[in-house]
């Protein structure tokens, strides 16, 4: 498909607003999911006049990550496209990442008599973070032939690439993620995949054990947990396959790394719904498309905590009135992947999508939810035609054949 859409690509002025509200898909909690729990008059209205529906981020019953589901509704099919989560954070945080490069994304996390207590460390400030990470800097630079490279990122979560002195061969297994996944466990060996990431392997462990040494005295973050590790793949940007001018408007770093890997535009943002809206409004003359991430609906449903969940989804219902009086030319509203608070993780369950364009049927869905969303004209679908069918209602796709 994108060979042929490559092809009737066209360019003109108009404006598209993607706004993904991360994990957005839940299930029900006494007879409600999130979203019918929560009080969205201008998202149910908005639906009544938008064509709607369900997406399947990778594949029926399969879960994605936070990488393949953004990849997906950014128009490429992820099972074509691998990323690993070390290379969006090491690219969120600004890291330049070459082909000497092996990525990992890392978790601050407490540990007691061997076993994880707390994967995210209680989510500690970004201010202790930045100083545990120069410290971490500081005394970790070389590792056997590897130069290491940290940079704080949000709350818990940083970034080390190790720097190798020649170019790797690509290599998409790498190493195992450490992280346990469950507390009450003890923190799972580096190993390698293959023969080639043995030294990835070794340099990892010892990564870990320097770390520990240093946070031993720490509280609550004397652990490093290391994931997603991995190499930068060569991607085509979304200018290439669609056309399209691009800006990422996201405040967590990893979030902006996928973006940049792709070619679209990813200056740092602070703040929260209200400023992200500002700052689309300042640059929209720009660009034509804008991605603008809502990151802490995701961090609630994996928390389990149903009714926050359900508060920030109203946050953005009451900006949606002044995201409208922008005058999109296509509004999208959709997540990257369900998380259920019922599950507190990632799901493979269909997640609601809104296309809002002029030339749509509407009229089938009475609300912005998991079952009015099945009403609408898209049924259940794959995330990598949304593009697609935006770009088709800004008149940015000639016609096929004669």
């Amino acid at each position: 498909m994108q060979g042929l859409i490559e092809k009737l690509i066209q360019r003109n002025n108009t404006k598209i607003f993607m706004f993904v509200l991360d994990g957005v898909g839940g299930l029900p909690v006494k007879g409600k999911t999130e979203l019918e729990a929560a009080h969205t008059p201008n998202l149910d209205e908005l639906a009544r006049r938008s064509a709607t529906g369900l997406h399947i981020p990778v594949e029926y019953g399969i879960t994605p990550g936070s990488g393949p589901g953004h990849l997906g509704i950014f128009g490429y099919n992820p099972q074509d496209w691998e990323i690993g989560r070390g290379v969006l954070e090491a690219l969120g945080l600004g890291i330049e990442l070459t082909d000497r490069d092996v990525a990992i994304r890392c978790n601050y996390a407490t540990i007691q008599e061997g076993l994880v207590k707390d994967r995210r460390a209680g989510r500690i400030p970004t201010e202790k973070n930045r100083a545990l990470t120069a410290r971490l800097q500081e005394e970790i630079r070389q590792i056997d032939e590897a130069e290491i490279i940290f940079s704080p990122g949000m709350e818990h979560r940083f970034a080390v690439v190790l720097r190798f002195p020649e170019p790797l061969e690509p290599d998409s297994d790498m190493v195992n993620d450490t992280d346990p996944q469950k507390v009450g466990k003890p923190p799972l060996k580096p190993e390698p995949a293959n023969h080639q990431s043995e030294r990835v392997a070794r340099i990892a462990e010892k990564l870990i054990k320097k770390a520990a040494e240093i946070l031993r005295d720490e509280e609550p973050a004397n652990y490093i947990l290391l994931r997603g590790i991995s190499q930068v793949p060569r991607i085509p940007t979304i200018e290439q396959r669609f056309g399209l001018r691009a800006l990422a408007i996201a405040v967590y770093p990893m979030y902006r790394g996928l973006a940049r890997l792709i070619g679209m535009d990813t200056p740092p943002v602070n703040g929260d719904i209200k400023e992200e809206v500002a700052f689309l409004r300042e640059n929209l003359q720009e660009y034509d498309f804008f991605f603008v991430h809502i990151k802490k609906v995701d961090s609630y449903g994996e928390d389990g905590n149903f009714e926050a969940k359900s508060r920030k989804i109203e946050e953005f219902d009451a900006v949606l009135p002044e995201i409208l009086s922008l005058k999109p030319d296509v509004l999208i509203v959709t997540g990257d992947h369900s998380t259920p608070a019922l599950m507190k993780e990632h799901s493979w369950h269909p997640v609601p999508v809104l296309i809002h364009a002029p030339y749509v049927l509407g009229g089938l869905s009475n609300g912005f939810s998991e079952r009015e969303c099945l009403k609408g004209e898209l049924g259940i679908f794959h995330a990598y035609h949304i593009l697609p069918i935006a770009l088709a209602n800004t008149g940015r796709l000639k016609k096929f054949g004669a």
